[in-house]
């Protein structure tokens, strides 16, 4: 279970969050600039919060001014937006890196049909091809969460609602906590177990 209690001072308002999740999808919802992708970064540590905690599994993460884990030994796989892929990395290395097992790597491939492509680069795929790239290289790490910011908002209807169906069928398969960012009602709607609306930084 993820445990997350944040507060966090920004520009316009103050971050002020407390949510739960267990081995399901969670959507936060709401409008861009509403603080969604904040709390990813404080759940990740790429962001500090001025106070509250995280916990993964009973591990303290992040709690005020007695823990802060390094970003890498959160167990945790960050999608981002632009997929943040490694241009000068082939699909297989960009998989490989950071990977537990070879075996796990080539399985993830298997299944996200993207075999053929490990040794092309990044600027020779397409969005979809792309973000599958992505996926594969967060649940190479074997996380115990997956957190993905809009991870579907560059791409066309036809393969979004493929990469719908391919992200739910890949959370039961692995049963990790995942946290999606989105702004799309219906999409939050269509993947999330609980959506949790963020207005100005709060739960609504």
């Amino acid at each position: 279970m993820l445990r997350v209690n944040l507060y966090k001072k920004l520009h316009h308002f103050d971050l002020d969050v407390t949510f739960n999740a267990e081995n399901e999808i969670v959507v936060l919802f709401g409008a861009s600039g509403a603080g969604k992708t904040t709390i990813l970064n404080c759940i990740s540590g790429l962001s500090k919060p001025n106070s509250g905690y995280v916990q993964l599994h009973g591990c303290v993460l992040f709690e005020t001014k007695k823990t802060s884990v390094a970003i890498q030994n959160r167990g945790i796989g960050y999608l981002f937006q632009d997929y943040a892929l490694f241009p000068h990395m082939n699909v297989w290395k960009n998989i490989a890196y950071g990977m537990k097992s070879e075996n796990l790597a080539q399985q993830l491939m298997e299944e996200l049909h993207i075999s053929h492509l490990k040794n092309q680069y990044p600027h020779e795929i397409s969005g979809g091809e792309k973000q599958r790239v992505a996926i594969a290289r967060a649940l190479a790490t074997e996380p115990d969460l997956l957190l993905l910011d809009e991870p579907f908002s560059a791409l066309d209807d036809t393969t979004r609602t493929k990469s719908h169906e391919e992200l739910l069928r890949l959370q039961r398969m692995w049963g990790v906590p995942t946290i999606i960012v989105t702004h799309n009602h219906a999409e939050a709607e269509k993947l999330g177990d609980r959506i949790l609306y963020i207005e100005q930084g709060k739960l609504v």
